[in-house]
């Protein structure tokens, strides 16, 4: 249940507060800054400039309470009635980062008198909202405190207040988002179960689930389910199973036996599905509910088998794998032969950007995505500590057409010579350079690497780098792939380079506007060349052409309007096939605010509308967000994608995402 209304007065926050066991997830209060909030049931107070509603980020819904960095940021919660029984505080929590200082406490006062110090939250961890908060409430409780000394902040969401008498069952809700399940990765949430309750006292027992993987492609390659407690986000790392795991029978139903002592509200569980080896990707995974067990008595889940089935995949790169601690930035090719090349970041030492210790990692596929070789390394500028450790990141990968080449261009940090920290000049020890090497065979082995810096970069620039993603064959045969540069004041630009010898030399375009970076291209039926821009003022893309690689730009048509973003990178693909016709292809996460919604969108008249029918879900979690497309064979087209520090691989049926296309059956 949400709190109805919301009510912005003067200079503290104030949302409801139900002495029930209502959660607030702040889902009807505008994003921002608040100092004061009042509703019928509580109030919430804060001086202003402690907390903030945070848009995108929650444990559920699409927004959650963030108390900011500082010392001693307090919001306090007055309760529209005092407690008359002893109760119980809870409430989802994490902090953004592992810097300190953190303190986290909770304070108890009734309506006049000292506050009393009811629980310490230091415990909270980082990210995703995997810590649970509980309290107990002492009667005659008034009023409630949270107080926080934190570098950047720590979130709350749904914030409940509980009665406590014995625990009650008061239903049982299955979820179904898009989420793929992946070949190599051991944990895949393809169903969720929540379990709600009231009360704290004499916690009930969950003692027995049983699932359905009927519907399921080939049940032979499903190597096990596991059941795992968690939270309300998929995304989210999963602290402990529920039973152990098992396999489906010849009829597809698995039984789970555990047990789990509920807390009063949701209790949430994820069933996972572990893939064999050998499995197909161009399955799919069926999964269903049938009945749980709580406390000895059976419940049968209505909602048990929500419409839909959840595509299979593979997990090109995953966390730890090969002594890296993450891999990001992806780009992706098909090359003349017809293999599959993806080149992203291996970043050895965590997630953070350039500068770092990163190489360009690449692997191949020669089955269009069904499985990958293991990885080479593109590019390795050194591991010298004094530097940085020379990182190379933010590849961009393409295919010389006439010649079948493969390139690799990225950005090179000789010291602290990134996005941050770049100056003019063309030196390595002044600004970050542009490098570049190739393969002749296909992405097995790749040459040493060309600094192209002094070709293309002015040297009032701070910086100058690719795309990233995947450039471009003209049909005449120039070479074009995306870039971005930092002019004299600092301000990104996003533009072209091109090639019209095969890579001998390059030259580069003039930017196309203020505050773009990140963007891809693709070339128009009339020649023209379309660039689609990443814009840091965020809510929309920046879409234009050139007629002349770049000398001139004209705003197209749904400049700003037609894709919306939440400022990030997105794939953009022209494919001429044999009955649909020339289609653009575009990839992002489909939302204004966060990272979540992969989605695949069409358009069949050179990107001037977008119809919503051909928009395509392919996960819905929150992740990092980055993604790059490639034709994957005749009817597939292969996306590759950032999942949380990974990169996931999926084959999109072409037939799937042109569902109602006039041309095909």
């Amino acid at each position: 249940m949400k709190y109805a209304s919301a009510v912005a007065v003067g200079g503290l926050i104030i949302v409801q507060v139900s002495t029930m066991w209502a959660a607030e997830s702040f889902e009807e209060t505008p994003a921002g800054p608040l100092t004061r909030l009042e509703t019928p049931q509580g109030t919430w107070r804060a001086i202003a400039g402690h907390a903030e509603i945070h848009a995108g980020h929650s444990f559920t819904g699409r927004q959650s309470l963030k108390i900011l960095g500082g010392e001693n940021r307090r919001v306090e919660v007055i309760l529209a009635k005092p407690l008359s029984q002893p109760g119980r505080l809870e409430f989802w929590s994490e902090r953004w980062t592992a810097k300190p200082p953190f303190t986290f406490v909770v304070e108890a006062a009734g309506q006049a008198g000292p506050w009393q110090q009811i629980h310490d939250a230091r415990g909270v961890k980082i990210g995703g909202f995997t810590t649970r908060v509980e309290a107990a409430i002492p009667s005659g409780t008034a009023r409630l405190r949270l107080v926080a000394t934190t570098q950047a902040g720590v979130m709350i969401d749904d914030f409940q207040v509980v009665e406590d008498h014995p625990m009650e069952l008061v239903g049982v809700s299955v979820h179904q988002p898009v989420i793929p399940v992946l070949v190599r990765r051991p944990v895949n949430p393809v169903i969720g179960i929540s379990i709600e309750t009231r009360g704290g006292l004499q916690p009930l027992d969950l003692e027995k689930l049983t699932l359905s993987l009927r519907g399921t492609t080939r049940l032979a390659d499903v190597a096990d389910v596991t059941v795992y407690s968690g939270t309300a986000d998929p995304a989210a790392a999963f602290v402990s199973g529920f039973g152990e795991p098992a396999r489906p029978d010849h009829d597809g139903f698995i039984s789970i036996r555990g047990r789990m002592l509920m807390s009063a509200g949701m209790n949430w569980l994820w069933v996972s599905v572990r893939l064999r080896e050998s499995a197909d990707i161009d399955g799919h995974v069926d999964a269903s509910v049938r009945d749980v067990v709580v406390a000895g008595r059976t419940v049968a889940v209505a909602d048990g088998d929500p419409p839909g089935r959840q595509r299979m995949g593979v997990a090109v790169r995953l966390r730890q794998e090969d002594g890296s601690d993450t891999y990001r930035i992806p780009g992706l090719v098909r090359t003349n032969a017809g293999n599959l090349v993806a080149a992203y970041d291996v970043r050895y030492r965590g997630t953070t950007d350039l500068p770092a210790d990163i190489d360009v990692g690449t692997s191949r596929s020669t089955d269009g995505g069904r499985t990958w070789e293991p990885m080479r390394i593109a590019l390795d500028m050194g591991r010298n500590p004094q530097f940085a450790f020379d990182g190379v990141g933010d590849p961009c990968i393409f295919v010389d057409r006439k010649t079948g080449r493969l390139f690799v261009a990225a950005l090179w940090s000789h010291g602290r010579r990134a996005w941050h920290g770049s100056g003019p000049g063309l030196e390595p020890d002044e600004t970050g350079q542009l490098v570049i090497t190739t393969s002749d065979d296909d992405g097995k082995t790749w040459a040493p690497p060309r600094n192209i810096t002094r070709e293309v970069k002015d040297p009032a620039w701070r910086l100058i780098l690719a795309g990233p993603g995947t450039g471009i064959t003209l049909t005449d045969g120039t070479l074009v792939f995306p870039a971005q540069f930092k002019d004299a004041a600092n301000v990104p630009h996003a533009t072209l380079i091109w090639s019209k010898d095969h890579g001998a030399t390059w030259r580069i375009g003039t930017g196309v506007k203020s505050r773009t970076t990140e963007s891809q291209l693709v070339q128009l039926g009339d020649g023209s060349i379309m660039i689609n821009c990443r814009d840091d003022r965020g809510g929309s893309r920046t879409v234009a052409v050139t007629r002349d690689l770049g000398s001139t730009w004209e705003f197209h048509a749904t400049d700003r309007r037609a894709l919306p973003e939440s400022v990030c990178m997105a794939s953009l693909l022209r494919r001429v096939g044999p009955t649909a016709g020339p289609l653009l292809m575009f990839s992002n996460p489909a939302t204004t605010a966060g990272r979540h919604n992969m989605t695949v969108k069409i358009s069949s008249d050179e990107g001037l509308t977008w119809p919503e029918r051909w928009h395509s879900v392919y996960d819905s979690r929150n992740g990092f967000g980055y993604s790059c497309l490639a034709e994957a064979d005749a009817s597939h087209i292969g996306v590759l994608y950032e999942g949380v520090a990974e990169l996931f691989f999926l084959r999109l049926p072409i037939s799937e995402l042109l569902r109602n296309h006039r041309s095909l059956p």
